[in-house]
């Protein structure tokens, strides 16, 4: 690509944004990874806060709910749309690439990569949203890199409000946990790798990895996808690397909503909100 890459309707170059989506507040896990790894680069965040959760839609649905929030990302000129929601990517990572000449990064890929490169004996395990796990989109794509890999998957709807809750290290949060984790390994002891296929799961992370422990490698997938973000960039010579970054927030519901649980997942300040509503 070099440092510059005609789109339909603008040439992208270094200093254009990285535009960021999620059905609610949780890819702001993602956003964080992404300042870590990408210090230079502007992001625009979209939470469609008014349509969330995903996670128990129908794939129609969360197809149409993602292209429209993808459109909004590049009507603001974003050189990169990350999808920061592990049941969009599941589902509607191929129409969302092939609805844009700008690359489409969803969060299981990086996932699986990584969960791949941790296995040691051979063995995943994935815990994410009903329509993450239903989709089978980690073993597709892990069966697609490694067919001998065995990968078992459990859905755990409930931490998603625990974390957004902030009950991320007390009793409830234990026992819930507990609850879906101890299935899970019953049934497959030989598990040493476990993705943590959904963005708000970062926030549960210390207490996932205290129940299943230390012999269990713990996959963020938030950490994971910014980093396959800068590696892309890097190798399109579109990564910014100076000037003073800026980060715009946009939730289609109630901003205070927004603000109060998202700095909670961003970890840090939240000055403003905008409101976009989607028909």
């Amino acid at each position: 690509m070099g440092q510059e890459s005609t789109t339909t309707s603008i040439t992208v170059t270094k200093r254009h944004p990285i535009g960021v989506f999620d059905s609610g507040v949780g890819g702001l896990t993602v956003v964080r990874a992404l300042r870590r790894a990408l210090p230079g680069e502007d992001i625009v965040y979209l939470g469609d806060t008014a349509r969330v959760p995903y996670g128990n839609k129908s794939p129609r649905t969360v197809e149409k709910y993602s292209l429209g929030c993808q459109q909004f990302l590049l009507d603001r000129g974003v050189k990169l749309v990350l999808i920061a929601c592990n049941t969009a990517s599941a589902t509607a990572l191929p129409a969302l690439q092939a609805a844009t000449r700008v690359p489409v990064i969803g969060a299981v890929d990086p996932g699986a990569t990584s969960a791949l490169a941790a296995t040691k004996h051979g063995h995943v395990g994935v815990i994410g949203t009903l329509a993450t796990v239903r989709s089978n989109a980690y073993a597709k794509a892990i069966a697609a890199r490694d067919p001998a890999v065995r990968m078992t998957a459990q859905a755990c709807p409930l931490l998603v409000p625990l974390a957004e809750e902030g009950w991320t290290d007390d009793d409830i949060a234990r026992l819930v946990a507990r609850r879906y984790l101890g299935p899970l390994f019953a049934a497959a002891p030989q598990i040493d790798t476990l993705v943590l296929g959904c963005t708000h799961y970062p926030l549960l992370k210390p207490l996932i990895g205290e129940i299943v422990g230390r012999s269990v490698r713990l996959i963020d997938s938030a950490e994971e996808t910014a980093a396959d973000t800068r590696r892309m960039l890097d190798e399109s010579g579109l990564a910014a690397t100076d000037g003073e970054p800026s980060y715009r927030f946009i939730s289609s519901d109630d901003p205070q909503q927004f603000l109060t649980l998202g700095r909670r997942f961003f970890g840090g300040a939240i000055e403003r909100v905008k409101v976009r509503t989607f028909g």
